[in-house]
């Protein structure tokens, strides 16, 4: 584990990025159940918790695991508006990822004071988010859009932009992108398998983030 950035201070897209070798990528339904997760992937050694925007009680979690979790970085994800970005702050997210890019989705993000990971999938979108000056993406879907080799091939033209690939990465096929020099995390579900939350098996999720803490130690 290398739990090595401050996060008592604002935070950047890259920090965010660089704490773990994994993001989690949760979904949840319960806040009680939301604090027992994040102190269970903490033990793990994983820290940085991107709660996804997917269910009605998703923003009530964020804010459990902010207030109740001081040793967690809950972050929103499946941000997609302006609304969004602003309910996140509110709820106490420490930083934004979003499956896709708009230049005032990326407003918000700067007028609430939270680093932004973009999705992305072309180069287009990665041009249209460098001109609004985000070098730190993600790669969504990463296995549907080309997988590793499209981030190998993208090294040459945007070799100053560095990569998160969500979507399809799992613990078996995450070394593969880790190994690539443009990527310095991945984002996935497996951490929080449904089953595990359902049964509340808080030391299983415990090993798995452990598990995947040890993948690969991050840049500093």
């Amino acid at each position: 584990m290398a739990l090595t950035i401050d996060v008592s201070a604002p935070l950047t897209a890259l920090q965010v990025m660089q704490d773990a070798p994994v993001i989690p990528v949760i979904v949840l339904t319960d806040a009680a159940q939301a604090v027992l997760m994040a102190r269970a992937l903490v033990a793990g050694g994983i820290r940085m918790l991107e709660v996804t925007l997917r269910t009605p009680q998703a923003l009530a979690c964020i804010e459990a695991i902010a207030k109740s979790v001081p040793d967690a970085v809950v972050g929103a994800g499946t941000v997609r508006s302006a609304a969004d970005a602003q309910a996140s702050a509110a709820a106490g997210a420490r930083f934004i990822v979003s499956p896709g890019y708009t230049s005032a989705l990326g407003q918000a993000c700067r007028d609430v004071g939270l680093p932004l990971l973009p999705g992305v999938a072309t180069g287009s979108e990665i041009m249209m988010a460098q001109e609004d000056g985000l070098t730190e993406l993600k790669f969504f879907p990463a296995m549907q859009a080309g997988g590793a080799a499209m981030l190998k091939a993208w090294g040459g033209p945007f070799g100053d932009v560095r990569f998160c690939p969500t979507g399809g990465v799992t613990a078996a096929n995450a070394t593969d992108f880790l190994a690539l020099g443009n990527v310095v995390c991945v984002g996935g579900s497996w951490l929080t398998p449904a089953d595990a939350l359902a049964r509340g098996s808080w030391a299983e999720i415990t090993a798995l983030a452990f598990q995947a803490s040890r993948l690969k130690l991050p840049t500093v």
